[in-house]
């Protein structure tokens, strides 16, 4: 870990604080090109869709972690670019081309409804977004021709640099193809909250009054952040749409958007790292109990299969106890881990104890 302190302004733009950090990602790299190798069919399975959940929740993270405006209605952009996808490539697009449409044409559609939206803010922000998913699913069954109506529509083979990339027939060669599109959106998103427009987001969110008396451009900057969120969500889609091999309106519901809130939360709202904890959280957490409630039933005889709803109802538990008592997500934990290691033996208890701030994001914590 680096210790070393800032002595330039180069260093709070830098993407890695020192070698050591940028050893670390490397290290991660390296292991996650080689988990095609380390992992069975399934746990590779489960690996991509972290990877495409983590997709979707950096565009709500732009929006909301860094922006501070909150969104239900991220669901209708991951439809939006679902159906776009499938829909170019059965009428011949290449994958490529037809995976930037699905981006751009969420990225469109949400800059246009930006504008009336974010005039509101808060539980109004909310709801406006939660309307803009249920109005999606309605146009999502009427658009037949496009969406496939109530039976939905298919994800064609994808074909690129010549070869056939199907989920269940290549899982490899789809894997590769998710972490390859996820690093660079990734990579983009880091480059562009060092730009002055990812600083004018950082400034909105703390406080859309001191933002805009320092000549931020309030407005324009929340519709650029929104119609990049939207357009990172369709992407996400898009995928998503391969992911599953069949889609339709049910498989967008305002359900997935509370899913999606929750991963940023869970994950911590604010860090690029909380995307991808709040998707390990939201993939796996299912999986490991499901896992335990199979050992529970054999090893000590506890049927808990014959209680409905006994899955879900503990996994909102777990994330119910996870807000109350870590607001800060995941990463709010791997940072106090961190820095105690890092000031180790200096750390003093209390040192992560709240104090009285008048910043608009956190009187919302």
């Amino acid at each position: 870990m680096s210790n070393r302190f800032k002595s330039r302004y180069d260093d709070d733009i830098n993407l890695f604080e020192g070698r050591w950090h940028l050893a670390q990602y490397a290290i991660l790299m390296a292991l996650l090109e080689a988990a095609p190798w380390l992992l069975g069919t399934y746990y590779l399975g489960e690996l991509t869709a972290v990877l495409v959940w983590s997709l979707a929740g950096l565009g709500l993270m732009l929006i909301s972690g860094h922006t501070g405006q909150v969104s239900l209605g991220h669901a209708a952009f991951m439809a939006i670019g679902a159906f776009t996808n499938l829909a170019l490539m059965l009428r011949g697009w290449h994958f490529i081309p037809a995976l930037l449409a699905s981006a751009v044409t969420s990225g469109v559609i949400g800059a246009i409804i930006s504008r009336p939206i974010l005039r509101m803010s808060g539980i109004y922000l909310a709801i406006a977004t939660l309307a803009l998913s249920i109005i999606i699913e309605d146009v999502a069954i009427i658009a037949e021709p496009i969406t496939g109506g109530v039976a939905g529509v298919f994800a064609p083979p994808i074909a690129l640099f010549g070869m056939e990339i199907d989920r269940y027939a290549t899982p490899e060669a789809f894997y590769y193809l998710c972490l390859a599109v996820l690093v660079l959106v990734t990579l983009g998103y880091l480059n562009l909250l060092r730009s002055a427009s990812g600083r004018s987001f950082l400034a909105v969110r703390d406080s859309e009054v001191s933002a805009r008396a320092l000549g931020v451009n309030v407005a324009r900057a929340k519709t650029l952040s929104f119609s990049l969120s939207c357009a990172i969500t369709g992407l996400a889609g898009a995928l998503y749409a391969h992911l599953a091999q069949a889609v339709n309106y049910e498989s967008f519901l305002v359900l997935i958007s509370i899913t999606l809130l929750l991963q940023v939360v869970i994950g911590g709202l604010g860090s690029v790292h909380g995307a991808f904890f709040g998707a390990i959280v939201v993939v796996l957490l299912p999986q490991l109990i499901a896992i335990a409630r199979d050992f529970l039933d054999n090893a000590a005889g506890i049927k808990i299969a014959a209680y409905p709803g006994m899955d879900t109802a503990l996994f909102a538990l777990l994330i119910m106890l996870m807000v109350i008592y870590e607001p800060s997500g995941l990463y709010g934990v791997w940072f106090k881990v961190r820095t105690w290691l890092q000031l180790f033996p200096l750390y003093r208890k209390g040192m992560f104890r709240r104090t009285r701030t008048y910043l608009k994001t956190e009187r919302q914590r």
